[in-house]
């Protein structure tokens, strides 16, 4: 039987207008909110020091909740500066020292930019640093991510990203739902069957393995021709996806995600409304 869970990337408003001070709390808080999940998010870097890292890590095992972290925004997979490639593998090295501290199964790695480079060199570069980063970290139990991205001069399509997982077993697609739908024209998921499709591909492409226990991201996006704009919250009835026709589509694909909310502050509480839709219409009772 189907099993996603479902948690949110960082703290976001209801957390602090709580009573919430510090990440340390975060775990508890999520367990009595009935979430499952969290995403530390170290986008600007890894700043907490190991103590405070180990200590969530320990608040998250008390509590249930499963563990991720995004590694920094500024890591460059296809730089066509070398020196910027080599610094990015130490970051995912620091991300995944991190990681470990934080029990956390699985980082999430941005795919990289296209920029002004033809978009074949670009991927030959990502997949180049990954090949480095696997000479650096070995055998590591964490999961290493890639997601795809939300801009259009980025590199991230599905494709891309399982390209660039096909460098090591290690990597593993993280599909941001919000992120493809601001690429599509129009947004890319109108139904279950097209949310499927994505299930389908990554299975077709890698393995089931892959796809059973898929590490997702979900928000809805405004966006522009050239893809992402801005993260907005459940409110949004413009611009989607719709999250009700995805886990219509986990459920006949019977696959078990983890969902992890990236919503405009209101993470935590979009988070908790995919979770009890899933239980009204496809969980337990």
């Amino acid at each position: 039987m189907a099993h996603p869970t479902f948690g949110p990337g960082g703290n976001g408003d209801l957390f602090k207008a709580e009573g919430g001070k510090s990440t340390l709390q975060m775990p508890g808080w999520l367990q009595k909110k009935g979430l499952d999940a969290y995403e530390y998010e170290a986008g600007k870097g890894i700043m907490a020091g190991e103590d405070a890292l180990r200590g969530i890590g320990q608040k998250a095992k008390e509590h249930g909740i499963l563990m991720s972290l995004h590694a920094p925004y500024f890591i460059s997979l296809s730089s066509v500066e070398e020196e910027k490639r080599r610094n990015s593998v130490t970051y995912i090295q620091k991300s995944l020292w991190a990681a470990e501290l934080l029990g956390a199964d699985t980082i999430v790695i941005h795919s990289g930019s296209a920029g002004k480079i033809d978009r074949r060199e670009a991927m030959r570069l990502s997949c180049e640093t990954l090949s480095w980063v696997m000479g650096a970290v070995g055998d590591t139990p964490v999961r290493l991510g890639i997601e795809t991205m939300g801009k259009v001069n980025q590199l991230g399509t599905l494709e891309e990203v399982i390209e660039q997982c096909k460098v090591d077993p290690h990597f593993h697609p993280v599909v941001d739902f919000g992120h493809l739908n601001a690429r599509a024209v129009g947004g890319a998921f109108p139904n279950a069957d097209s949310y499927r499709r994505v299930f389908d591909t990554i299975g077709n492409a890698l393995g089931d393995t892959y796809v059973n226990n898929l590490h997702c991201h979900f928000s809805k996006i405004e966006y522009t021709a050239a893809g992402e704009r801005k993260h907005l919250t459940f409110a949004d009835h413009v611009f989607g996806p719709a999250y009700e026709p995805l886990l219509e589509a986990i459920d006949l694909e019977n696959v078990s995600p983890r969902i992890i909310c990236e919503s405009d502050g209101t993470m935590p509480e979009d988070a908790l409304e995919m979770k009890q839709y899933w239980l009204s219409h496809y969980g337990e009772a």
